[in-house]
């Protein structure tokens, strides 16, 4: 008897439709908290932006130093409670992309070009990271769009590009502020922090509604039953 080649080998495991809206409303929550840590944060920036300033005219004295000293401190809350915010919400955003990338693979099985764990994975492998989760946002995107009519690809593209520069102007103000010695040096340093931090704002925002969009085209396209049958 000839055997099976195929027999040995293990199915593939078994995908279905699950709500993503629990996991949307999570992951808006925490881009909402990383909003509101930012705010606090662009406060921070503007009193270190300022006492920097004065301490690049005036020199020290005790009120100056003083001021510089609540500016640090404000400095470092806001760096805190920026961080905390963030590792809370990739944790929750993942949760909700992962859930909608396997959505996507039971509306189209054949719409992906790499498997579902670079959904997770593609965040935090350096270099790829930079393309890897925009273009499984558009599969996602364009498998979660309704049957025949594909949305056009705009608020992904225009949020990527915010979240590209968010990133890019973060790591240079951090680079920058561990570098900053003088009160030259730490001006410009809290200045760039500033831009990153207004642009984080923008990328948050817009990364709110491409997963309240997304979602809810999931849950129409779910609702909405199988793809209509050519006559």
């Amino acid at each position: 008897m000839i055997e099976n080649p195929h027999a040995h080998l293990s199915p593939a495991p078994a995908v279905w439709l699950r709500s993503p809206i629990g996991l949307g409303w999570a992951a808006v929550a925490g881009l909402g908290a990383v909003i509101a840590t930012d705010l606090f944060a662009i406060y921070a920036d503007f009193v270190m932006y300022d006492v920097t300033g004065d301490l690049m005219g005036d020199g020290f004295g005790a009120v100056l130093t003083e001021r510089a000293d609540r500016a640090d401190r404000l400095y470092a809350v806001a760096g805190t409670v920026q961080t905390v915010a963030l590792i809370a919400t990739v944790v929750l955003y993942l949760c909700w992309f992962h859930r909608v990338r396997v959505n996507a693979q039971v509306f189209d099985p054949s719409g992906h070009s790499m498997k579902g764990h670079w959904a997770v994975w593609g965040w935090f492998v350096p270099v790829v990271n930079l393309w890897f989760p925009r273009r499984i946002t558009l599969e996602i995107w364009d498998t979660s769009s309704p049957w025949g009519a594909p949305r056009p690809h705009g608020l992904v593209n225009t949020w990527w590009t915010f979240w590209i520069i968010a990133l890019v102007s973060g790591r240079l103000a951090q680079s920058a502020g561990r570098r900053a010695d003088t009160a030259e040096t730490l001006h410009m340093a809290a200045g760039q922090t500033l831009f990153a931090d207004v642009v984080d704002i923008v990328a948050a925002a817009l990364a709110i509604a491409v997963v309240l969009r997304l979602t809810r085209m999931q849950n129409e396209k779910a609702l909405g039953g199988p793809a209509p049958v050519a006559v």
